[in-house]
């Protein structure tokens, strides 16, 4: 189980890394760092007062030809997009430390446990960030009121399920209608983006990505609460094949359609503005 989700953890890692290469902050860090240490003696660094910050460049290519001279490209704001990233992370991360290290006492099982389920919670808030702020983003009211929303609702999953009795077997089906209200949550804001954006090109993609990811949810949701395989041969899937680890496949599956329709976003409220 702590193998899938640290796979998981590392991909988004990964595609957090890309994504952050993209960010023009980040890439004059980077080339302020390169100016600053250059890897090679052969390289000419020339420092760029107009723009302030430091600029490599190679005197044997230098021309005028070369020059962007079109117009400057409209950057979409990322910041929901690495909050959902950020709230991945963090719930795959928790969830690798529980099953990595929950069996060394039954205190600190409990312990990560809960640490696992408020893991789950801020990714399902998260989720919400990238298409609730970009498709409402000329509609600031909407924002507040669906991201407010889910997060009043992340909040009570999280006092609730912080309650040490809630944390036993007995009480699991509870633990995923809690994560169900919240995905369901999702319902409301889906049909008001939609009837919205009814003529975007864009919906269909939007709309398969998004299907996918609360199909996986939805499946690998109910691999958890009837423990199938395991319930119809007891011991046959101890060390492989049993719902936790179907669940946890699910999960990620979802995550990555998810990450699919958050690039969408990203790249429509890029072309397309608040008139």
């Amino acid at each position: 189980m702590m193998h899938m989700h640290l796979i998981g953890f590392v991909v988004f890692v990964g595609l957090t890394i890309t994504n952050l290469m993209h960010v023009p902050q980040v890439t004059d860090f980077f080339n302020l760092l390169t100016w600053s240490f250059p890897l090679s003696p052969g390289g000419n660094a020339s420092h760029n007062s107009i723009m302030g910050t430091p600029k490599l460049i190679d005197l044997k290519h230098d021309s005028s030809l070369d020059m962007d001279i079109g117009a400057p490209l409209v950057m979409a704001t990322r910041w929901p997009f690495f909050v959902f990233l950020g709230g991945s992370m963090f719930c795959l991360l928790s969830s690798s430390t529980c099953h990595l290290f929950g069996c060394h006492s039954h205190h600190l099982n409990l312990l990560l446990l809960q640490m696992d389920y408020v893991g789950i919670t801020i990714m399902i808030i998260t989720s919400f960030f990238p298409p609730i702020y970009y498709i409402f983003q000329c509609e600031p009211m909407w924002q507040f009121v669906y991201l407010g929303g889910i997060t009043a609702m992340g909040a009570f999953t999280v006092i609730t399920l912080l309650a040490p009795a809630l944390s036993s077997g007995k009480f699991r089906s509870f633990r995923a209608f809690l994560f169900m209200a919240m995905g369901l949550f999702g319902i409301v804001p889906a049909i008001h983006a939609v009837t919205v954006n009814w003529y975007e090109p864009q919906r269909n993609g939007i709309l398969i990505y998004e299907a996918t990811m609360a199909v996986s949810y939805l499946t690998g949701t109910m691999f958890y609460i009837t423990r199938i395989p395991e319930r119809w041969k007891p011991g046959w899937f101890d060390l492989a094949g049993h719902s936790h680890q179907i669940f946890h496949c699910f999960v990620i599956m979802g995550a990555l359609a998810h990450y699919g329709a958050a690039l969408v976003f990203l790249e429509f409220r890029g072309q397309v503005g608040c008139q």
